[in-house]
């Protein structure tokens, strides 16, 4: 079962239930509006795999893999 956003597969969804990290980067995560209880839903990866692209609150977002690990979440 996966535990972090970078670990869900495209086309699956799942709810933020903890946004790890320190300082700037948790606080630039909770400005996109990361925040718990939050649905994201992953659409697509880069050709690489890196970024990766989700989509939540009615926005796309692209995060690089190292910071959507910093994203707990629950199915």
């Amino acid at each position: 079962m996966p535990n972090t956003l970078d670990q869900i597969a495209p086309g699956q969804r799942a709810c933020v239930s903890r946004v790890s990290g320190a300082g700037a980067l948790r606080r630039r995560l909770m400005d996109m509006g990361i925040l718990p209880g939050v649905e994201i839903e992953v659409l697509r990866a880069a050709p690489m795999g890196d970024p990766l692209e989700y989509k939540l609150r009615g926005y796309h977002l692209s995060l690089r893999k190292a910071e959507a690990q910093q994203i707990e979440v629950k199915p």
